[in-house]
């Protein structure tokens, strides 16, 4: 299977397989239309009025070498499909330090921050079960990754405090090593927590949508008025004290910011150096939604900013955005590549009460509880599900040339739009293929300057 595409009149070919990305000329360009198969009376009659015999020839040849190399048309055989060995292990959790928040944005698919249920803080004692419960379930994983997680998990800081620090006694009774996230909005740091974050987090993502119009008119206090003055100010300070590594500010685009670029470039400007801007998933009912008919306009967004984005780097004023941070080298295993995050098979969500599930986006949804830490129950029929779900039993995913790089996008928005985790959401596959497309673009017109 290839994918041929063209970003900014560069022309590019993707060998789906085997992951290589060829940049292209016309001639090229032309002649993978009549592949594989590559018959000479109708490459003649197709093109013999366009180029010379001998360019189609040159031509054919270069494709011929790409073929034997592995480098083009790669196929991929039943027997190449990743078989998931052995007894499945938990390795990630988001732990909900809190449902409750001290902001009420509107978009907030944790209902700000209740889940659609009381608020609530996670109490000592069941952080604790849930730790345990991930060492239990880790099998023979050594690096374990938890996220403290809202709601606003600041809201609960001294007993995130306390449970990283029994997360460290864990560590030496039972050769683990936890590797400590967070995700904020911010309006709670204080230079005492930032201190320990610095000290005990590997990584941070801190909430903000951009130009303070856009972040201010869906991300609101409590008393309705605007966050971006009050929380700026702590993400410079947050980012600068980390060195500019190890973190993200992470931003919301709707459909009052489908020219979410200029939100990037205006936290690019601020300094921030590593940055993601989502765009919000949201049901046809809520006015911020995303539909089909903003499509061109959100794929012209992501061209404007690879465009920037490469200038920028060329410049050596380059920042990292998340969704052009492609891999070409296929880095993660075949098995990482087909079931992406792990939700509901290598990481799950604990709430305030202590009950499981497979992400925090299926928090509080009944059909989707696996089992409770302080009961010590856990569902492995449920788990088997989600482990299941992968590129190769999703039809539509199998089909897709983008398959080893989303990964068959995101079980939680599956359920939610067509209510089955095997039907990918369709929206969210036709932004994640165009930022695939620039991503890929980016990289390969990093390399093609690399060797000049």
């Amino acid at each position: 299977m290839i994918h041929k595409f063209k970003v900014n009149d560069v022309r590019l070919v993707l060998d789906v397989n085997s992951g290589a990305v060829h940049i292209i000329d016309e001639l090229i360009w032309d002649l993978l239309d009549l592949g594989p198969d590559f018959i000479d009376n109708t490459i003649q009659k197709e093109l013999g009025s366009k180029y010379s015999a001998e360019d189609l020839r040159e031509g054919l040849s270069e494709i011929r070498e790409l073929i034997e190399a592995d480098m083009l048309y790669t196929s991929w055989d039943a027997d190449d499909i990743p078989e998931m060995m052995g007894e499945p292990v938990i390795k990630a959790m988001c732990l909900h330090a809190a449902h409750d928040c001290n902001l009420r944005c509107s978009y907030c698919f944790a209902s700000t921050g209740d889940f659609r249920g009381e608020r609530g803080l996670l109490e000592l004692e069941t952080g604790k079960r849930a730790l345990e419960f991930l060492v239990q379930h880790s099998g023979h994983r050594r690096n374990l990754e938890v996220d403290f997680f809202g709601g606003e998990p600041l809201m609960n800081f001294d007993v995130v405090k306390q449970l990283v620090h029994y997360g460290r006694e864990l560590e030496k009774q039972n050769n683990k090593k936890f590797r400590f996230t967070i995700t904020t909005n911010g309006l709670l740091l204080s230079d005492e927590i930032l201190e320990f974050i610095n000290r005990e987090f590997v990584n941070v993502v801190i909430s903000i949508d951009g130009r303070p119009e856009i972040h201010d008119l869906l991300r609101k206090t409590r008393t309705g008025t605007g966050s971006y003055a009050h929380i700026l100010p702590k993400a410079v300070k947050l980012a600068e004290s980390r060195n500019q590594k190890d973190y993200y500010v992470r931003g919301t685009f709707t459909k009052y910011n489908k020219d979410f670029d200029k939100d990037v470039l205006h936290l690019a400007d601020l300094g921030f150096q590593q940055i993601s801007i989502e765009p919000v998933v949201a049901p046809e009912e809520e006015d911020y939604h995303l539909s089909k008919e903003d499509l061109p306009e959100i794929y012209a967004a992501y061209e404007r900013l690879m465009k920037v984005y490469l200038e920028r780097r060329n410049r050596g004023q380059g920042f990292n955005f998340f969704h052009f941070m492609a891999d070409l080298e296929q880095g993660p295993c075949a098995a990482k590549r087909a079931t992406g995050c792990g939700a509901g098979n290598e990481y799950v969500a604990v709430t305030p009460s202590g009950d499981i599930y497979p992400c925090h986006q299926f928090a509080g949804e009944e059909a989707f509880h696996m089992g409770n830490v302080l009961e010590g129950t856990f569902n492995r029929e449920l788990q088997q599900v989600f482990r299941n779900s992968n590129v190769f039993t999703k039809e539509k995913c199998s089909a897709c040339w983008a398959k080893f790089y989303c990964s068959g996008g995101c079980a939680a928005n599956a359920q939610h739009f067509s209510g089955n985790i095997y039907e990918p959401y369709e929206l969210g596959c036709e932004m994640e293929k165009k930022r695939l497309e620039c991503a890929l673009a980016l990289k390969a017109l990093e390399y093609l300057s690399e060797d000049e």
